[in-house]
């Protein structure tokens, strides 16, 4: 996450700037609407570079190790919802 977003990790020295910072993510989104932005971004912006973290169908330029393989597991997708949703204002 912290290639494109900042957030509330000060231990992190090195954090992105592309993205939202991810402080109050859990105010500002419902655990569903982090779900969508992790398991297929494009669905809320087609334009975004954010990759789909669990959707396999309909991606280009995936390299050939990952093809129709989800980068997270469901179970992971779920637990950084729930660190995510932890995160509030």
């Amino acid at each position: 996450c912290l290639l494109c977003h900042t957030g509330p990790f000060p231990e992190e020295k090195f954090q992105g700037t592309l993205a939202p910072d991810l402080t109050g993510a859990g105010s500002r989104w419902s655990e569903g609407e982090l779900r969508l932005r992790l398991v297929d971004p494009t669905r809320l912006n087609p334009q975004t570079i954010m990759p789909a973290y669990y959707r396999v169908a309909g991606l280009t330029r995936v390299a050939q190790a990952w093809r129709g393989k989800p980068v997270l597991t469901a179970e992971q997708i779920e637990d950084v919802v729930a660190f995510l949703s932890s995160l509030r204002d």
